[in-house]
């Protein structure tokens, strides 16, 4: 898994869920660095939001244009790729990643998919 990847859960009226990111290890570097490095780490995850939130529209066209519910690509931003998941019950999961890997993607939307249904089906699981 090498690249950079941010993976939202986005609900019903648009609202952000779950949200993470994978980035890959970074080198060690002095303090200065660091700060550096972390205030472009925080402009970095806005920018993610946006076009994550951004896609959405894309994601709500080509969700009624086909049967599956793995969407593959549905948008690019500049050297983001957009991939994108939509449940049975209208979540969608969103997926923002430099490097492709389809069936990587394809098979990790597969296992949050699963393990989303079973805390759905938890009885002492609250849904609000």
């Amino acid at each position: 898994m090498l690249g950079n990847y941010y993976f939202a859960i986005v609900g019903h009226y648009d609202n952000p869920v779950f949200e993470m990111e994978f980035n890959p290890p970074m080198k060690t570097m002095d303090s200065s660095q660091s700060r550096d490095q972390s205030y472009k780490r925080d402009d970095h995850r806005h920018l993610n939001q946006f076009i994550a939130h951004a896609a959405l529209d894309l994601v709500d066209e080509t969700m009624w244009t086909t049967t599956g519910m793995y969407l593959k690509h549905v948008d690019k931003f500049n050297e983001w790729f957009v991939s994108a998941f939509v449940t049975a019950s209208g979540k969608r999961f969103v997926m923002l990643h430099d490097a492709r890997n389809d069936d990587g993607i394809k098979n990790f939307f597969t296992d949050v998919y699963e393990t989303y249904i079973k805390v759905l089906m938890n009885p002492f699981y609250d849904m609000n």
